[in-house]
């Protein structure tokens, strides 16, 4: 039986936010036969998720699983070191499902009998891009390796800080645009100090500079954002907003995700720290950490549910969390980080349900292939000038 403590030493090393006492606890543990059998068979059955690693039975696999462990790290910055904790009991509860068959059947069957997928090109994941646009109608292009130097901010490619020290805003507010393509991902520093991590095809409106002792104001003019709000009693005691098409969200101060994409049919809003009020015309909910919001463009009802926020905050540490999801959904959000279209021979096959934990890092191409082993051939993939169909 493995210990909770072990457990979420584990867990914190494959997010790279382990300490170096932690590290020396995991070491001793390891010394121990029993505790080595007992580490191979956690790791195996809830981390393999690359064709490459297959055995731990020989000592050099044994050194690849701990030299990943120590290099692996998430597309964003860490999360703080306590949402680990506080998602390591959600996070290995749905890790992993699916995976053990994987393993067995890969190690049993030729890739050529299980592996179909047909493709011109490996294609690659998404990567940090954005387009900045200024208060004066200036694009910017933001891209990993390209340093920029505007006023009142600065990005070196993979992120937008805006100078937080600078004096609030007293005359009109000059609000800049951060638009996310298809096969991007960016983050963002407000003047404000808040946080916020945008996923692909998003639009974030925001202040160059916020006013002094007025409400802290954003738009997500459509996509997927994860935010950590600077509080409330660093600002006058000012709320911070968030506006989406058909709500509001209001805060002191806490972190929040909000996914509210132009081909959804809702905006879902989920709450992993502090409190929130999620707000339309007709009604008002206030929401508790692990629960989520749901307001659909049709309705005037705003639901609120109990929710694994792991599953929702995934892509902000570099991993899609798929719980019993159909494939349908799971291809459009793959979609949108590939920037790939899809296209079905079959209307049946959108529901075909897959759990599982991928690595955002990862081609499509891969991800495509552990599809079509865990559900023995039943669905193939076609991949051609980035449309992929599926058979």
């Amino acid at each position: 039986m493995l210990d909770e403590k072990i457990k979420i030493i584990i867990l914190k090393c494959f997010s790279k936010s382990e300490t170096k006492e932690e590290m020396e606890v995991l070491t001793r543990w390891l010394k121990d036969s029993e505790n080595e059998l007992i580490f191979n068979d956690f790791v195996k059955t809830n981390f393999l998720i690359d064709f490459e690693m297959v055995d731990f039975s020989t000592e050099d696999e044994k050194e690849k699983i701990f030299k990943r462990i120590k290099i692996n790290k998430s597309i964003f910055y860490k999360k703080r070191l306590k949402s680990i904790y506080k998602y390591a009991a959600i996070f290995v509860g749905i890790i992993g499902l699916g995976y053990v068959y994987f393993i067995d059947d890969f190690n049993n069957s030729t890739n050529e009998q299980k592996i179909r997928i047909n493709s011109e090109v490996e294609i690659q994941s998404g990567s940090d891009k954005a387009i900045l646009t200024t208060e004066s109608g200036t694009q910017v292009i933001l891209e990993k390796g390209k340093k920029i130097t505007l006023k009142g901010s600065s990005s070196d490619g993979e992120k937008l800080v805006y100078d937080t020290s600078a004096p609030s805003e007293k005359s009109e507010i000059k609000y800049n645009y951060l638009t996310i393509p298809r096969g991007g991902q960016f983050f963002v520093q407000l003047a404000d100090g808040t946080k916020v991590w945008l996923n692909s095809d998003s639009k974030l409106k925001y202040p160059v500079k916020f006013k002094n002792n007025e409400i802290r104001q954003v738009e997500l003019v459509y996509g997927e954002a994860y935010f950590e709000v600077s509080p409330s009693t660093k600002h006058n005691g000012t709320l911070f907003n968030v506006i989406t098409k058909n709500q509001e969200v209001s805060v002191l101060g806490t972190e929040f995700n909000i996914k509210a994409y132009n081909d959804d049919m809702t905006i879902k809003t989920t709450l992993v720290e502090g409190k929130v009020v999620v707000k339309n015309e007709h009604f008002q909910n206030v929401l508790k950490p692990n629960q989520q919001a749901v307001v659909a463009y049709n309705s005037k009802a705003i639901q609120v549910y109990n929710v694994d926020v792991s599953q929702e905050v995934s892509w902000v540490n570099g991993l899609f969390v798929l719980n019993e999801m159909p494939l349908k959904e799971m291809m459009k959000i793959l979609s949108r980080w590939y920037n790939v279209d899809v296209i079905y021979e079959s209307e049946e096959k959108k529901d075909f349900i897959f759990t599982g934990v991928l690595e955002r890092t990862k081609s499509i191409n891969k991800i495509l292939k552990l599809i079509e082993i865990t559900n023995k051939g039943e669905i193939n993939f076609e991949i051609k000038n980035n449309i992929i169909t599926i058979k």
